[in-house]
């Protein structure tokens, strides 16, 4: 989830400012106008405009009456990404094994910065309509993949989110610190993590991380579904099992 309005471009320059208005577009956006755009970035309507007419003729944005939509080239640019095509191969048979065994939603996310980003999705018919999609973020503090990636990851990633306020998405998220910290070590130590109602009311998860080198998190699987129909200690080994058979087979 982002927050309502993209920070403007640090440095007054072309690339930040196409940056800025690339990222202002958020996961469940179908076409968005200029001025929504401006708003978001900060930036004046007239620079969104000419930057977004940029990016329609390279084919980045398309265009759709007088708002704009992300464009097939950015997918087709995104698919070429080293570890996220990598990661996300070796990850979709086992998430496809852990949903028909459990019938409820499977996610796979990676780690940047302050947020996860879902790499992805696969849903189950009756399962609850999560707001989460591929190549959507939401605060890593307040999601069981976050907080099983943060888990097992290094001080210098961890130590900067804990510095500031973290986010509230529903009146469970854990927002102290202390709370937090004494949570992400007994992950660490049970290698599973869960989300009971703390990203969205209603909804409960229970994740578990994937390692690479030096047993440091490099993503994380998790199994969401209904906090009245789903128990997540019910579904926590056979979450754990596919992390570590997935972080087998990502090995060298």
């Amino acid at each position: 989830m982002t927050s309502a309005m993209t920070p403007p471009p640090a440095e007054d320059s072309l690339p930040s400012r196409i940056a800025a208005v690339l990222g202002a577009f958020r996961a469940g956006d179908d076409a968005v106008g200029a001025a929504e755009l401006a708003r978001r970035t900060g930036l004046p309507r007239s620079t969104v405009h000419r930057i977004t007419g940029d990016l329609v003729r390279a084919g980045l944005l398309e265009r759709h009456g007088r708002k704009v939509s992300l464009g097939l080239a950015l997918f087709e640019i995104g698919q070429r990404v080293p570890r996220q095509r990598v990661l996300r191969e070796a990850a979709v048979p086992f998430m496809s094994d852990l949903r028909e065994a459990t019938r409820q939603t499977v996610h796979l996310a990676v780690l940047d910065g302050r947020e996860v980003v879902y790499v992805e999705k696969l849903t189950t018919p009756g399962g609850p309509p999560l707001p989460s999609a591929v190549g959507g973020r939401v605060p890593a503090t307040a999601t069981g993949v976050g907080k099983a990636i943060l888990a097992f990851s290094p001080p210098a990633t961890v130590e900067p989110l804990l510095s500031g306020p973290l986010p509230r998405l529903t009146e469970r998220t854990i927002t102290a610190p202390g709370l937090l910290v004494r949570e992400l070590r007994r992950i660490h130590r049970e290698g599973v993590a869960y989300d009971r109602e703390e990203s969205g009311p209603g909804v409960t998860c229970v994740a578990s991380p994937v390692l690479g080198p030096g047993r440091q998190a490099i993503a994380a699987l998790s199994l969401s579904g209904w906090t009245s129909q789903m128990r997540p200690a019910r579904y926590a080994p056979a979450v754990r099992t596919a992390a570590l058979t997935l972080t087998r087979a990502l090995r060298p």
